[in-house]
């Protein structure tokens, strides 16, 4: 494939999403980093041949002979592992990131009463530090915030026990205004203060629920005593609070340091992403596929991956996995976590694994869309085959009369209308679904198999688990329970349901497999109750209408046409009957409707 047309098709394959993205040379030496909001269109822009770039650009873009990305779940987080990135490889076409020009913290000194300030310098001084924040703005808007919620010092003042009971200082302005509450001269004890610093650093750890109960206490307070004004303010800080307070995936200062290792898989490769986390920031991001030999395991295969990623690393970091390995790495602490911000980060990586596998899908120009959107399919409900040709079954009824069914056809993902088929259910009695559609599946693949005809790779059925046993019923009677897949979808929750399994798939609601499936039960059920309502409109006349002499089936629809419905064919004049249908035929028609 020509340089340009890999690189065209390497755009088109990513994701409309929010992350990094890395381009190399041919000889894959870094050239530069950047982030976006929406990955796709961001790497398009510079691949646009109107816009005018700078000469920079443009040199840039000559070079790019690969594109690699990492998807993460805020802008936020795209602009933090931005800076990680490009302060630990510093890539020839990036400005290089100054230590001194880092995102701000915020710091609690670790000391006696201690003190509360933001901070651009992340250093292991025995502090506390929360962050980075991506604005300095919300940086001292929230200092300012927890400030007033919990006064604490802005002196630098050494409050040691001898110096506080020998009343060595005095009061300040800052105690006079009621932003510090005097633990200088024992008015405050170190109790008191060391309470408010916990609840502080709760509400910094993102953990809001004492905090929003303060504020609503102070803004119903103020609005009680007709201080809208305040009120609002306390309104606008809590609002505030719950934007910025959006913990950083990606960056988390003193986390420690620890590999993570996504994995995702289908039948032929196994899709690894991998992220290094330095003293709570990701470092390094990188990518893995390995083809599958021999049907190996997934513990063999993320092991391999493993030993040839980190090699001789340090073998008292942690390795994050999403299963366990196969074997014990000698001097290696594997850990598989449920919670907290290291289950976020592992969750990261297997979205970016998912992303691999989704990338080498649409990278590759041979296969359709038809057929990716088939092979999701497949890896989504599991199935045996692709499944190119899909038959779904609906059934409709009211009150157990007029009972029809009807069964749609698609064929590589599309509607093939010239296949569907409407059946009237001849064996049942009174309102049973369950009873129908047993009936209806067994016509049809009974039928199929008389006449030698190919079976679908997947049968869906409309409904929950009893429509699901129902129509197996008729599957295994016909003896076709090994050569087809059938699934139910429930409406509600979307619930896809098995054979001889009570708990449900549930499947993502952005799927473009879940899609398909809704598509294809809104288009038997629209079939279903067109053809329901037609017999049921045919069935109406027939009784009160058609049966009279000289009354035929056109003659009954033309009257429908113009009046709507029997009751309004009846209280019709004989005047108005002769306009539309004759005097002879009006005549029969009114002698008839009298004998009824």
């Amino acid at each position: 494939m020509p340089a340009a047309d890999a690189i065209e098709a390497q755009v088109k394959a990513l994701p409309e999403l929010p992350g990094v993205y890395r381009y190399y040379d041919v000889n894959h030496q870094l050239l530069y980093i950047g982030k976006a909001k929406n990955l796709k269109k961001r790497v398009s822009s510079y691949f646009i041949g109107d816009i005018k770039h700078s000469h920079r650009i443009k040199l840039l873009v000559k070079k790019i002979h690969q594109i690699q990305y990492t998807v993460v779940n805020t802008e936020r987080d795209a602009l933090l592992l931005e800076n990680s990135l490009i302060k630990e490889h510093q890539p020839k076409y990036n400005i290089a990131l100054k230590d001194d020009k880092s995102f701000p913290y915020i710091k609690i000194v670790n000391e006696r009463f201690p003190r509360i300030y933001f901070s651009r310098n992340y250093k292991k001084d025995g502090a506390e530090y929360f962050g980075p924040y991506t604005s300095l703005h919300q940086v001292r808007a929230l200092v300012d915030l927890i400030k007033k919620l919990y006064p604490v010092r802005s002196c630098s003042l050494l409050l040691s026990e001898k110096n506080i009971a020998s009343k060595k200082f005095r009061l300040c302005l800052e105690y006079q205004i009621g932003n510090c509450l005097g633990p200088c001269t024992g008015l405050q004890t170190e109790d008191q203060y060391s309470k408010n610093i916990q609840e502080i650093k709760s509400i910094l750890k993102g953990k809001l629920s004492d905090i929003r109960l303060i504020l609503k206490d102070k803004m119903e307070s103020a609005a009680a005593e007709l201080k809208f004004e305040e009120a609002e303010i306390w309104k606008t800080k809590l609002q505030s609070l719950k934007e910025y307070m959006d913990l950083s995936v990606v960056a988390n200062p003193g986390s420690g340091n620890f590999h993570v290792f996504g994995y995702y898989a289908d039948e032929q490769k196994a899709y690894i992403n991998y992220l290094y986390v330095f003293d709570g920031s990701i470092v390094k991001a990188k990518n893995l596929t390995i083809t599958k030999r021999l049907e190996e395991e997934k513990e063999y295969l993320l092991t391999h991956a493993i030993l040839e990623t980190i090699g001789q690393a340090d073998h008292h970091e942690e390795i994050l996995t999403p299963f366990t390995l196969i074997e014990n790495l000698d001097g290696y602490k594997i850990i598989i976590p449920k919670t907290g911000d290291k289950k976020k980060l592992l969750d990261l990586a297997l979205k970016n694994a998912f992303h691999i596998k989704q990338n080498e899908l649409k990278r590759n120009t041979s296969i359709t869309n038809e057929e990716r959107v088939l092979h999701l399919m497949k890896e989504d409900l599991k199935l045996k085959t692709l499944p190119f040709q899909i038959e779904c079954f609906d059934n409709s009824n009211i009150q157990g009369k007029f009972p029809v069914a009807s069964m749609v056809v698609f064929k590589n993902t599309k509607p093939s209308k010239n296949d569907y088929r409407h059946f009237n259910v001849k064996t049942v009695e009174g309102p049973n679904d369950f009873a129908s559609m047993e009936e209806i599946v067994y016509r049809r693949y009974k039928s199929i198999l008389e006449d030698n005809q190919p079976l679908p790779q997947l049968i869906v059925i409309d409904g929950g688990k009893g429509q699901l046993s129902a129509a197996m019923k008729s599957i295994e009677s016909l003896g076709i329970e090994d050569k087809v897949q059938v699934i139910s979808i429930a409406k509600r929750l979307e619930e896809i349901y098995y054979p001889n399994d009570s708990y449900p798939l549930h499947i993502s609601k952005k799927s473009e497999t879940l899609k398909v499936l809704q598509h294809i039960r809104n288009e038997a059920h629209r079939f279903a109750i067109t053809f329901h309502r037609n017999q049921r409109s045919r069935g109406t006349i027939k009784t009160s209408i058609s049966d009279i002499p000289g009354v035929g089936p056109k003659t009954s629809v033309k009257l429908l046409k113009h009046f709507g419905s029997v009751k309004q064919i009846k209280l019709a004049s004989i005047d108005e009957l002769v306009k539309i249908i004759g005097k002879s035929k009006a005549d029969s028609l009114v002698k008839g409707l009298n004998q009824q």
